[in-house]
């Protein structure tokens, strides 16, 4: 179903993180903190927190598949934004389940690797998340570990390099590649969206902090609000960058785990 005029609704599908910072948690927290309302399927439950991943169960193929159905059944989505898929199965369960959507934006972010290192898609499931779920994206948004791992080459070490990457990425079917360029060097976190037409780059000062769970997460579902709420992909794209980057710079103060703490993803509503 298409968004109407009432209120804006997203959905994400995604799996969830106990800690809160990553996964469902933040993407509803984004929503939230962004003025829209957030609905959920959930692909798989991790045992998580700031210092890593402890357990990971996903769930069956049917009961994911039946939360998709439910949503689609009941509410009028704006936008849809998938995280971690954790199986092939799973991929191809929830490209199937996309069918009952159609023609809404979909933010793909590709989430292979947690913040702590350890593994959320198995290698099986990669060619998967290429050739079922590129072709239907709206935008992608790969770091750039998962853009070497989706092309199956060395990392990008340049702006240049990520650009060549992110439209090589491009020819796999997407409208658009974000290449998230925050875990590279150098005095600015800049992004790269690459377009058919061209490409656009989003550089914000870099943030010297270890509160960086969930950063990845939150960018593609804030993307993914403001699409529900009709913004162009680069107007969206420029709004989620800034808001990421604000709930960066407020996380710092957060003190949440002993770990790499979470982003502030409220930092919006706690302005005086």
């Amino acid at each position: 179903m298409s968004g109407g005029h009432g209120t804006p609704i997203a959905l994400t599908i995604a799996g969830s993180d106990s800690s809160g910072g990553a996964g469902i948690q933040a993407d509803l927290k984004t929503f939230t903190a962004l003025g829209v309302y957030g609905a959920s399927a959930i692909t798989a439950i991790t045992a998580q927190n700031t210092m890593g991943v402890q357990g990971v169960l996903t769930l069956p193929a049917d009961i994911i598949a039946a939360q998709m159905a439910s949503v689609a059944a009941d509410l009028a989505v704006g936008a849809i934004k998938t995280g971690m898929l954790a199986d092939r199965t799973t991929v191809e369960t929830v490209a199937g389940g996309l069918a009952a959507f159609a023609g809404l934006p979909l933010v793909v972010d590709p989430v292979m690797v947690a913040t702590s290192g350890d593994v959320l898609l198995a290698p099986d499931a990669v060619d998967a998340v290429r050739t079922q779920l590129f072709p239907r994206a709206t935008v992608v948004t790969p770091n750039l570990g998962e853009a070497a791992r989706l092309l199956e080459c060395p990392l990008a070490s340049s702006l240049d390099e990520m650009e060549a990457q992110g439209r090589r990425l491009l020819a796999l079917g997407p409208g658009a590649v974000l290449m998230k360029g925050g875990h590279d060097v150098g005095t600015d976190a800049t992004d790269i969206l690459v377009l058919p037409s061209g490409s656009l780059r989003f550089a914000r000062p870099r943030i010297a902090t270890r509160n960086t769970h969930g950063t990845g997460c939150t960018l593609a579902a804030a993307i993914a609000a403001r699409l529900a709420c009709g913004d162009t992909l680069a107007s969206a794209v420029g709004a989620a960058k800034d808001f990421v980057w604000n709930a960066i710079q407020a996380g710092q103060a957060l003190g949440v785990g002993k770990g790499n703490g979470p982003v502030d993803h409220l930092h919006a509503l706690r302005r005086p």
